[in-house]
Order: C-alpha cells, then structure tokens, then sequence
C-alpha cells in the first residue's frame, strides 16, 4: 500500500508545555484516518503540525515522498494538503459564493476557479441551494459545508478536519460523513478528528488512538469497534 502521508517521531510544544511526544503514524492514498483520544490528546496539535499552523521541535512529515516539517503553510497548501480547522471560521458578511471564491485563491486562471466551483459544490446541495446567501445566516451545519467546501476549493490531495460534527444535529452529522465517503471514493484522502467515536470509526478505514501526546493504539475501525475495553480506557467508553 502506498502511503501518502507520514509522521515519524513527531514532537511539539507550547512553550515549556510539550503536546507530542513522538508521534507516528501513516495514511495511505484515499484512506479515511481518524484519530482519537480526549481532549488534551494532541490530535489537533498534530493536525497543525502537518498542515504547518504549528512548529515540529523534532521528527519528519513526509507527503507524497517530500518532506514538508515545518514548511510555511501556504507552502504547505500548494503542495496539496488542506486544514479545516475546528469552529468553522466562515467569512460571515460574505455571500456562500464569495467564500468559495476566497478558498480558491491558488487557481491559476479564472476558467479553473469556475470549474473549481462547479465541481466542489457538487456533494453540497445546500450550499447551492444558498450560493447567495450571506454566510453568517447559515446554520451551523451549512457553516460546517461551506468551511469544508472552501477547504476543497484548493484542490487537496489530503483533507484535514478537526472536529466536524462538533455541535450538529445527527442528520446534518450524517449528511456530512456521506459527503466525507463520497470524497474517499473519488480519490481524496482524509486525516480525521472527531470526539465522536462511532461516527469517525464508522466512515475510517483504521484509527489511531492519542493519549497525553503519544499513540497508544493502531487498528482497523472495525477491529476498535470491536474492542469496547480499550475505547473505555483511552476515550471513556
């Protein structure tokens, strides 16, 4: 299998607070990964890490055979990897269009921008639905698509979302993990964050499990959910 993204010895702090602490682990090209843990685990941090928001004190990142450890983040973001990071953050006196438009800033002319569009608003009816639509207006879980269509707007090879579901409804939540399968079956890959155990293992291929900044546990979604003393020790339940 060959993996399109991996950490090896992975360690960060902030300031004298060490949040990693050798963190590895790989993802294979149109892979789901999750990782779990509770709050505090690291497994955001490690999101920041790859996408370059945070600093690697020690250790590799390596994407699509390059090293990309502490490269800029616009950097980081050409090269294929996008950061959907946790609270949304929409342009809310922006119109759902203007959004997208700003999160395809790397196309190259104006017919690409538009075939960008097209395209990533496809798995999102409700975004087309509400294309001119202010953004601060939308609920919470249309907020939650856009930030994750603008995200695609870059045209990633590798998806990182922090923390999707937080705060939605279970149909809005279901509605976002098909689109994530759909992403899967069309080639993308996705790192994924998620406090909701039985949703991240439902739509991940394997998860890694985070305690206290380090990797405690490997296995396939299946075999995790399959395993209830483990998830209670690490996640508490």
């Amino acid at each position: 299998m060959s993996m399109l993204l991996e950490l090896t010895g992975i360690e960060a702090a902030y300031g004298k607070l060490k949040a990693l602490h050798g963190v590895s682990f790989s993802v294979a090209q149109a892979e789901i990964v999750a990782l779990l843990g509770a709050n505090g685990a690291g497994k955001s941090t490690t999101l920041r890490v790859i996408s370059g928001l945070m600093k690697a004190s020690a250790g590799n990142v390596v994407f699509n055979g390059k090293p990309i450890a502490n490269l800029r983040p616009d950097l980081i973001l050409k090269l294929g990897i996008a950061h959907c990071p946790e609270e949304r953050h929409v342009w809310p006196e922006m119109t759902v269009e203007e959004n997208l438009r700003l999160g395809g800033y790397t196309c190259s002319s104006k017919t690409e921008l538009e075939q960008r569009l097209e395209k990533v608003v496809q798995p999102f009816a409700r975004l087309r639905e509400r294309y001119r639509q202010l953004a601060g207006t939308l609920s919470g879980g249309e907020q939650q698509m856009l930030a994750i269509a603008r995200a695609l707007m870059s045209s990633p090879r590798l998806l990182l979302l922090d923390e999707p579901s937080l705060g939605l409804a279970p149909r809005i939540t279901q509605e976002l993990l098909d689109i994530f399968r759909q992403l899967r079956d069309g080639g993308m890959t996705i790192v994924l964050v998620e406090q909701n155990v039985h949703n991240a293992l439902s739509v991940a291929s394997r998860a890694y499990v985070f305690e206290t900044g380090r990797v405690v546990a490997e296995d396939t979604a299946k075999s995790l959910l399959g395993n209830p003393d483990l998830l209670r020790a690490y996640l508490g339940g």
